[in-house]
């Protein structure tokens, strides 16, 4: 065995032996490797050093499901290939399809096989195909699976490994502290050979919890992010991955063992000749979320979780105080790590992120807000028997149809806006389907198929998109214009590194929200400024510390920017990226 072999031998024994202290870890060590990297494949002679080359300012994500534009006639892959070349090539560079094997029930989140595509979207080939061209995350579910997949009928059976994947509990046990994202049953109780079980169930009766306790099953997932990668998928999203270890008599969230299996994973991609970057999905407030960064050797991106309800809060209240006091406390993200910005995703907008960053009567009031456009709210159970708000599922473009103070005509400006702070902070942005496209709330897939979160997850008819595309007064054409402008001039622009320095801008009137960037070389400056209200706002000029010996330019709008002038004045919801290179 060669030194470096060795080196990646004892770190993964030295993982190993933290999660299971009662087997041989040089033994674990070697089936991870031979998982991991099987006969035929290769790994680099030395772990990457952690830098900030895995992602640039080119970067930009779009989310959406594999399926969210059909025509009845064409395999939805084909078609969502289609719409990325025809409207987003030269925009966004890469694509996350969410859960795009076979399942039974949540969208895809309940996985029936891991190993294949779902044939009602297409096949490994339009994978390919897609990845050919875009970087594209994957999911890998690896909480649960479906009650009603191979692996828990082999289960049931008391077929071998299957037989000890699934982690049971006993109703007598003390539960009482466990982490609840849903209010169902905790405990399923299932038939199996061996007589009545109880099931965990963290999310639903139809999504069964594995058994990490067992080192078959992580040797399997292992196996499962090789096939991804094999397919051209350079972006894993760990899936609920908090909830990963259970052990009873604790909440049964973000413990140890969960954090050193995210370690070894870590250091496996590390290790990978393949571009392989660690998305970890904790929808949890600031400093969990946070630990997944580990200490620069767990995930190498995070969603900034808080984003959306802060971004959601300004917009609707005209006040981005909240959201520049949370932003001047977030640390840049460590070496060879990064955010990822979002405000609209799959699941809808979570509230728990903003526990302690917003006022309850304030919470509420965007609460209340999102039920008069029309929106609903999903709560989670408490340890105390009662529930609290879990997540608004509304469109974020409907959403923002309504302030605080009710309707008026600045929808659009206001939606453009909050999409624009995401391009100017550090990190990664990324954008639902649905936010690219102007998306509205969809009442009847609700009452269809009886899911809150249905109401963000619409089908676009692909030749009726296509007709609201071509017509540019059509609310879609427009969003997806000005967004897809605004990308095309965010890409250019080295201060939006995703690992760019940045500072929050302590502007006078909370009515402006700004960030100061500076290019990783130090020759690039932009000042992101954005006006969260209905009001013309003039803010000191001063306040910028503009160089009066260099020319500005609003990159957004063109203008040229006098740095001695006494104020810079922002129409309602107007956006500026002020910089002194162009």
């Amino acid at each position: 065995m060669t030194d470096s072999a060795r080196s990646l031998g004892s770190r993964l024994s030295a993982v190993l032996a933290e999660v299971y202290p009662d087997l041989d870890a040089d033994i674990l060590a070697s089936m991870v490797l031979d998982a991991f990297w099987p006969e035929g494949t290769t790994r680099r002679k030395r772990g990457r050093i952690a830098g900030n080359t895995l992602w640039s300012e080119r970067d930009a994500l779009l989310i959406t499901y594999g399926n969210s534009i059909v025509d009845g006639a064409h395999k939805p892959l084909d078609l969502l290939n289609d719409f990325l070349h025809r409207y987003l090539r030269g925009t966004l560079n890469s694509v996350h399809i969410l859960p795009f094997f076979p399942y039974t029930s949540d969208d895809g989140f309940a996985v029936s096989d891991f190993r294949a595509v779902n044939p009602q979207l297409g096949d490994w080939p339009d994978i390919n195909r897609i990845a050919a061209d875009f970087t594209l995350m994957s999911d890998l579910v690896l909480n649960h699976v479906s009650s009603q997949g191979n692996w828990f009928n082999a289960y049931r059976q008391g077929q071998a490994p299957y037989d000890k994947f699934f982690f049971e509990a006993s109703p007598q046990d003390d539960l009482r502290e466990v982490v609840r994202p849903r209010t169902t049953p905790l405990l399923q109780e299932v038939e199996t050979s061996s007589g009545p079980r109880h099931v965990w169930c963290t999310f639903s009766h139809d999504q069964i919890d594995l058994d990490f306790r067992n080192p078959e099953v992580l040797l399997e997932f292992l196996r499962i992010i090789r096939l991804h990668v094999d397919n051209g998928v350079q972006i894993i999203r760990l899936d609920a991955v908090a909830f990963l270890w259970k052990q009873i008599g604790t909440p049964s969230i973000h413990l140890p063992q969960t954090h050193a299996i995210i370690r070894l994973m870590r250091l496996l991609c590390d290790y990978a000749p393949e571009k392989i970057i660690l998305l970890t999905e904790t929808n949890v407030p600031k400093a969990e979320n946070l630990s997944y960064f580990g200490a620069g050797d767990e995930a190498h991106a995070i969603y900034n979780f808080p984003l959306p309800p802060l971004i959601l809060h300004a917009m609707m209240s005209g006040n981005g105080a909240h959201l520049r006091r949370w932003q001047r406390t977030m640390p840049p993200a460590p070496m060879g790590c990064a955010y990822l910005n979002f405000t609209a995703s799959h699941d809808g907008i979570g509230m728990r992120p903003a526990e302690g960053l917003l006022p309850e009567d304030e919470k509420q009031q965007v609460i209340d807000t999102v039920l008069q456009v029309g929106g609903l709210v999903s709560m989670r159970s408490l340890p105390d028997g009662g529930q609290s708000p879990y997540e608004l599922n509304t469109t974020f473009y409907d959403a923002l149809s309504r302030t605080f103070k009710g309707e008026d005509d600045h929808h659009h400006a206001r939606f453009i806006c909050s999409q624009t702070i995401v391009m100017s902070l550090e990190g990664i942005p990324a954008f639902y389907i649905h936010a690219m496209l102007a998306t509205p709330n969809d009442h009847a897939q609700v009452e269809h198929r009886g899911m809150s979160r249905a109401i963000n997850r619409h089908r676009w008819d692909y030749p009726s998109l296509r007709d609201r595309l071509a017509d540019a007064s059509s609310a879609q054409a427009r969003v997806l214009g000005d967004l897809s402008a605004r990308l095309k001039v965010r890409q250019k622009q080295k201060a939006f590194h995703p690992n760019a320095t940045q500072f929050t801008v302590n502007l006078q009137d909370d009515r402006v929200f700004g960030v100061w960037r500076q290019s990783l070389d130090r020759k690039q400056s932009i000042f992101a400024l954005h006006n969260v209200s209905d009001a013309s706002v003039a803010i000191s000029a001063a306040a910028l510390n503009l160089i009066e010996d260099q020319p500005w330019l609003d990159l957004i709008s063109g203008d040229l920017i006098d740095a001695s002038a006494d104020h810079i004045t922002l129409a309602p919801y107007q956006c500026m990226w002020i910089t002194n290179r162009f």
